[in-house]
């Protein structure tokens, strides 16, 4: 019997069919997947180990864009119990993969390993399958901070994500790429028009917004960059017993590391909002959350973080758009923008 029979395929999103993907056919293959890992991954189950594949997911999808499929894998080792677990591999659209895992293998290296004493890791890099245009990673257990951060333990947890996020700044992993406040405020100039469009009783409003952030842009001092995730938020932290895994490095850049603080406070305020009916329901999580950075980094990175906490809530306006259970709260976000820019209505 085919070792690969039996295994499940789940493509709710019709993946295998994108033409401007093709890798993506091959990748959802069990029978191909499982002889791109005899071949390429095969170092994982060690000298006398074999992988099984015994499951395949596409999990998220952007038709033409870029997909990511978990496989479930067994390593069978001789006098050995099974080992089970997961591989994460993403594809990128005109990308072979090779610069993500290039990327995670860095900071893997620059002590964001499983086992690192402060406990501030990264998902282990698995490597590359050039035929799916794929780089791969192990998938690490646990729970996102999302559903966390309103618990008991979030203020603590607050405090951990800042030293993650300052350990980050402080690795000095290479990157060609660099965002700048110019940078921040062409998204929005860019994003808020296309709400000020669809709802043309905002256009006044929408615009005295981006005025306000152009001026706060502008006012708002621009350090010595680092490299930054620049995707930092709650779903972007797993955490499992004491260890603390990042992910999602795909905008990795150089910049202001305050931005990384800014948008996950950004971002606390839009769930608290839109969670709770209020937006200082975490205040308490964000006052740890900026307190433990300011510690890290000096208290000069203060204005900074508030002012790119601002632009965050700002390109929220858009965002809660492109979400049909969050359109009911762009009127709430918009006035809560006013008021932190300190805007009339």
């Amino acid at each position: 019997m085919k070792r690969t029979a039996a295994i499940p395929v789940t493509d709710p999103f019709g993946a295998a069919g994108d033409a401007a993907m093709p890798s993506l056919a091959p990748a959802l293959d069990p029978d191909e997947a499982q002889r791109q890992f005899d071949d390429r991954l095969g170092h994982l189950a060690g000298e006398n180990g074999r992988l099984d594949l015994r499951g395949i997911r596409a999990t998220r999808y952007k038709p033409g864009r870029r997909c990511v499929i978990e496989y479930d894998l067994v390593i069978e080792r001789p006098a050995a119990p099974p080992e089970a677990f997961t591989l994460i591999g993403k594809v990128r659209a005109r990308r072979f993969g090779k610069s993500g895992h290039r990327l995670l293998k860095a900071f893997w290296e620059a002590g964001f390993e499983s086992d690192a004493p402060d406990g501030i890791c990264v998902p282990e890099p698995a490597g590359t399958i050039s035929k799916f245009r794929m780089w791969l990673q192990r998938k690490v257990p646990g729970r996102t901070a999302t559903d966390l951060v309103a618990g008991p333990e979030g203020e603590a947890l607050a405090r951990r994500i800042s030293e993650a996020a300052h350990k980050v700044h402080r690795a000095n992993v290479p990157t060609e790429r660099r965002h700048t406040m110019a940078d921040e405020l062409r998204v929005l100039h860019e994003r808020l028009p296309k709400v000020a469009r669809e709802e043309l009783r905002w256009e006044r409003r929408i615009g005295r917004v981006l005025e306000a952030c152009d001026w706060l842009g502008a006012r708002t001092r621009e350090p010595e960059p680092r490299g930054i995730h620049r995707d930092f938020y709650a779903d972007q932290v797993i955490v499992s017993g004491d260890r603390v895994h990042l992910i999602d490095f795909d905008l990795y850049c150089e910049g202001d590391p305050a931005l990384d603080i800014g948008n996950f406070l950004g971002h606390l305020t839009e769930q608290s909002l839109r969670t709770f009916g209020e937006p200082e329901a975490l205040a308490n999580i964000e006052a740890a959350l900026e307190e433990r950075f300011v510690e890290l980094s000096g208290e000069d990175v203060r204005p900074a973080v508030r002012a790119y906490a601002d632009l965050t809530l700002a390109r929220h306006i858009h965002l809660s758009r492109l979400f049909p259970e969050r359109r009911e709260f762009t009127g709430d976000l918009l006035e809560l923008c006013e008021e932190r820019l300190e805007i009339a209505c």
